[in-house]
């Protein structure tokens, strides 16, 4: 036991001082700059994705993907319906 715990702790401390991300914390500093996608952001572009595949796709691939949407939609649970914007949920 005494020896793997010096081991990681050799290892670490290897790890500190040749790894770039452990430089003055600045691999986290850089991270933080990037802020989070919000995910009712992420439902609409989603959403708006596949309303173009529906644009450039023909009769029988548009019918298709209105039913499988629909059947999404309707499985969600309510407080994400209220997320979707009014044309999406008519038919």
């Amino acid at each position: 036991t005494i020896v793997f715990t010096r081991y990681i702790v050799l290892s670490w401390q290897n790890r500190c001082s040749t790894d770039q991300r452990t430089l003055g914390g600045l691999f986290y500093d850089l991270c933080e700059e990037i802020s989070d996608l919000d995910w009712v952001v992420a439902l609409g572009q989603l959403l708006e994705l596949l309303h173009d595949v529906l644009k450039e796709s023909n009769k029988k691939i548009q019918k298709l993907i209105q039913c499988q949407l629909q059947h999404w939609i309707a499985g969600l649970p309510n407080y994400i319906k209220v997320y979707l914007p009014i044309s999406v949920c008519e038919s």
